[in-house]
């Protein structure tokens, strides 16, 4: 895992070098707008630091936090995930990815010409960020590996940082 992400609300959410995680959420994280974001469906948003290389290189001026993520991950073949996969991350987190993330207005300064629909599933598959609900709580810290699980046989299909 390359950083873990807080904030009392809003973004950016600002880098931790450890939390701890329950079905909920991460202690130490809050959101501005309830209304739209948190539930039991999105006790975690993640993000892959590679599409955030990607956006740089594009000229987006986004970087780890900005768009929101609780966790950003390394190495994990975010273009693969799909809804149901488990990602066990750290010593005994594990969680459920729910569904990708609708992109929010509030991103908008990390875009070129504040156009957010860069991260949209649905025009860009394997650039959202992804919504997910705990399954099994536990303390993450930054360089936990994360392995992605196959939700049928809970075999380990990759693994990153």
């Amino acid at each position: 895992m390359h950083q873990i992400n807080t904030s009392p609300g809003g973004v950016p959410k600002r880098p931790v070098p450890a939390a701890a995680v329950a079905i909920g959420g991460m202690a130490g994280d809050d959101h501005a707008d309830k209304r739209h974001h948190g539930g039991p469906d999105q006790d975690l948003c993640l993000y892959s630091l590679e599409v955030i290389e990607v956006l740089r290189a594009e000229g987006h001026p986004i970087s780890p936090g900005f768009a929101g993520e609780n966790l950003t991950l390394a190495g994990v073949p975010w273009a693969t995930l799909a809804t149901g996969m488990r990602l066990h991350i750290g010593a005994s987190l594990v969680a459920e990815l729910t569904y990708p993330t609708a992109p929010c207005s509030k991103n908008a300064a990390w875009f070129l010409d504040g156009d957010v629909r860069r991260m949209s599933h649905e025009l860009h598959p394997g650039s959202s960020r992804w919504y997910a609900r705990v399954v099994t709580p536990g303390t993450v810290r930054t360089g936990d590996a994360v392995t992605v699980l196959d939700p049928v046989v809970d075999g380990p299909l990759s693994q990153g940082r």
